[in-house]
């Protein structure tokens, strides 16, 4: 039968063990969100990068017959996301903004359009770059020599994309890695608080003849454990909060691919159980070299 002493310290135990458990949670929880981010902006950059437009003007003499039949052929090729036909009137609304400008600039023009037919494109994500859309460019005038007069599309926003992810990938590893160094701190202090109540159990198997690895085994399996459960906590954390942002933002969807979502569950995964190990290795280590005198 359990003393009253032993029963306080059974509750002490479990209590820390949840609190370890807890402080891991939230730690791959904020770890998660950075992650999380960087792999999100991945679908992010894509839908940034696939917004992208650019337009094809032809020669006066090419009639809309001929721009509708290119406008099918360049659906087949490879680059393009999207390719579609920009009628003058849909022209001069996109221009205006409004049908009273529009109608205000037909005035002008007593009637006349003065803007032609065009071809909208918009590139596949991998294209989406300024080496890319040069490739774009060249490849359509050398396609269509006589039927092309001008391929336009903005350069400052394809910079702009692209270096503005980087950027932010860059700042998000970073925040990543500050806070991976901090969750080692935080919870190898948990973990060794959590530990000292087992100092004298330690020691007793210690002075008894039982080596290290011995007496780290059933320790190490249990932050095995902890660190599953944390990473696990701390995932469908995670899963709620992009749920809840999905919800509410209209115009940005936070996606994941299989690869991606897997990537992200194994690394909290991962991160889990090598924080809970290291920290709770080098608490047992404190404790093994410790002196029966030092445990008091």
């Amino acid at each position: 039968m359990s003393t009253p002493s032993e029963k306080n310290g059974n509750i002490g135990l479990r209590y820390r063990s949840v609190s370890t458990v807890i402080g891991i949670s939230l730690v791959l929880f904020m770890i998660g969100l950075v992650l999380g981010g960087v792999f999100g902006l991945e679908n992010v950059q894509r839908q940034a990068k696939e917004s992208l437009q650019g337009d094809l003007f032809f020669t006066p003499e090419l009639n809309n017959a001929d721009i509708k039949q290119i406008e099918q052929e360049l659906k087949s090729w490879k680059e393009f996301s999207d390719v579609f036909y920009i009628s003058p009137e849909r022209a001069i609304e996109e221009f205006s903004g409004q049908d009273e400008n529009a109608e205000e600039i037909l005035a002008i023009f007593e009637g006349e359009n003065p803007l032609p037919p065009t071809i909208g494109f918009k590139p596949k994500a991998e294209y989406a770059t300024k080496q890319g859309m040069e490739k774009i460019k060249a490849a359509l005038l050398k396609a269509y020599p006589d039927e092309i007069d001008e391929v336009n599309y903005d350069k400052s926003s394809v910079e702009d994309v692209n270096l503005g992810f980087r950027q932010f990938v860059f700042l998000f590893l970073t925040v990543a890695a500050l806070l991976i160094i901090i969750a080692v701190a935080m919870i190898n202090n948990t973990i060794r608080m959590a530990l000292y109540s087992k100092r004298f159990t330690i020691k007793t198997m210690q002075l008894v003849g039982a080596t290290p690895s011995y007496i780290r085994r059933p320790f190490i399996v249990r932050s095995v454990f902890n660190g599953v459960i944390s990473a696990v906590i701390g995932l469908a954390l995670l899963m709620t909060l992009f749920f809840a942002l999905n919800n509410a933002m209209d115009t940005i969807e936070i996606t994941y691919s299989l690869k991606s979502f897997v990537l992200l569950c194994s690394s909290l995964l991962f991160i889990g159980i090598v924080i809970s190990v290291v920290s709770t290795w080098f608490a047992l280590n404190k404790y093994l070299r410790m002196k029966l005198d030092d445990l008091y």
